[in-house]
């Protein structure tokens, strides 16, 4: 008989994980809580296309994701272009792709611009050899870039993503991330879009005996070093020899039992949400498919264009732009309602693009994620926890352990490489216990 495992939590790390241990022929059951699977990669239906509700893409270095896609034959799937990162600041637009944009930057001064190209061609060298877990971004940055242009370009660029707190992260995160765009412009999206990733690994783990449950949220876990017992919202238990958590730390430890929850890691991060707006229009924009938003009397500070490397027709000939704003979920303008969000939003993109009109608008739509990434303090490193819960047959594959890679789909997957091969170890070094009942049964 085969060990058999639960895996909670149905985005991209809980479906990789599922999909490697199935191959590997062990018995896995994968728990989603709400209605679909693919965590911020869920999409919605627009005039009969399937959308996701948060911006993706994946980059030519994003090998993990690649293999993952490889297995399930997407890899060819995948449609590259180059694109363009464009600039918003004060309400004027500006390229921002080349020696030539940045010679004509003129919110910066022409020694500035100098400055600005030669440190940022240079950035990765110079952080080799220093201890950038322990180094605050803004004094690495601000001490290489000086004053104006952090004041003027980084710290609202890179801030966006973790708001005030960005200054206080370590600045190995801003160094990893450079390292995974490394000055690409070339991106790829899937022929199918994200939804066509998560229907072929859910097809493949089943395929492989799995099972997939949504609408089968978590109530109560418990695990210990002989088994696991999963109990569901509406009172069904599952045992198992193993299980893997894929949700955020502060929702596990909300399920934890109160055997489980002292194991649990001590480190409490704050999280970063993000309050998220899709336009669907008749006419494109820009044509960049990224622009920081900077001092230009909006709410969000990033716009995506995506028909530059989807094109339009997979959105009925209409042109998709997602914007957003990175912020706690117990903030303001995460809690307001999102009729008034896409009002107001409306109101401050067309504000920013004089060509757009209202009449241009043809769909908006508003999605929030409580969960998007963690604010990490210094000296990460060290504190980041153990994916193996200790005295448990419990793992843990969550953005807490990401650190200091990137959050991303490839991030998630490189992850669920790491920790599929941990409980791939130990599931063969273990016996299987006698009384553990792999079939779902009504609590007692």
């Amino acid at each position: 008989m085969p060990q058999r495992v639960v895996v909670i939590g149905g985005g991209i790390c809980g479906l990789a994980t599922a999909h490697r241990l199935a191959r590997e022929g062990l018995a896995v059951t994968l728990l989603e809580a709400s209605d679909q699977l693919g965590g911020l990669g869920t999409f919605f239906e627009s005039r009969g296309r399937s959308v996701e509700r948060f911006y993706h893409c994946v980059m030519p270095t994003d090998a993990a994701l690649l293999a993952l896609l490889d297995e399930v034959g997407l890899r060819e799937s995948v449609g590259w272009k180059p694109t363009s990162m464009g600039m918003i600041v004060g309400g004027e637009h500006r390229s921002f792709n080349s020696a030539l944009d940045l010679l004509r930057f003129r919110p910066l001064s022409f020694v500035n611009r100098i400055r600005f190209g030669v440190v940022s061609l240079l950035l990765r060298r110079l952080g080799q050899g220093k201890d950038l877990d322990r180094l605050r971004t803004e004094d690495w940055l601000r001490g290489l870039y000086g004053d104006k242009i952090w004041d003027l370009l980084l710290a609202p660029m890179f801030g966006a993503k973790f708001g005030s707190a960005f200054g206080d992260v370590p600045a190995l995160y801003v160094w990893q991330r450079l390292g995974r765009e490394s000055n690409e412009s070339v991106r790829g999206y899937p022929a199918g879009g994200y939804q066509s990733v998560i229907d072929a690994l859910r097809a493949s783990i089943e395929a492989h005996g799995g099972e997939v449950r949504v609408n089968a949220p978590v109530g109560r876990l418990e695990a210990d070093e002989h088994r696991v017992v999963v109990t569901l919202a509406d009172g069904e238990t599952i045992e198992a020899d193993h299980a893997v958590s894929t949700v955020p730390l502060p929702a596990l430890r909300a399920i934890a039992d109160v055997g489980l929850a002292p194991a649990l890691p001590e480190v409490q991060l704050p999280y970063q949400g993000v309050v998220n707006t899709l336009f669907f229009l008749r006419k494109p924009l820009s044509g960049h498919y990224w622009a920081p938003v900077i001092r230009s009397g909006t709410d969000f500070d990033g716009v995506i264009e995506m028909t530059p490397l989807t094109g339009s027709e997979r959105y009925g000939d209409r042109h998709l732009v997602y914007v957003m704003h990175y912020t706690g979920r117990d903030s303001a303008l995460y809690r307001e309602d999102s009729d008034s969000i896409a009002r107001r939003w409306t109101e401050q993109l067309l504000s920013v693009h004089k060509g757009l009109t209202a009449a241009d608008v043809d769909e908006v739509r508003v999605f929030k994620a409580p969960f998007v990434e963690p604010v990490y303090p210094l000296g990460y490193l060290e504190k980041r926890p153990a994916v193996e819960v200790a005295g448990t047959r419990l793992l843990l594959a969550t953005t807490a352990h990401v650190y200091p890679n990137v959050t991303s789909w490839n991030s998630s997957v490189e992850l669920s490489n790491s920790v599929t091969d941990t409980l791939l170890r130990i599931a063969r070094s273990t016996p299987i216990q006698e009384n553990t009942a792999w079939s779902a049964e009504s609590a007692r």
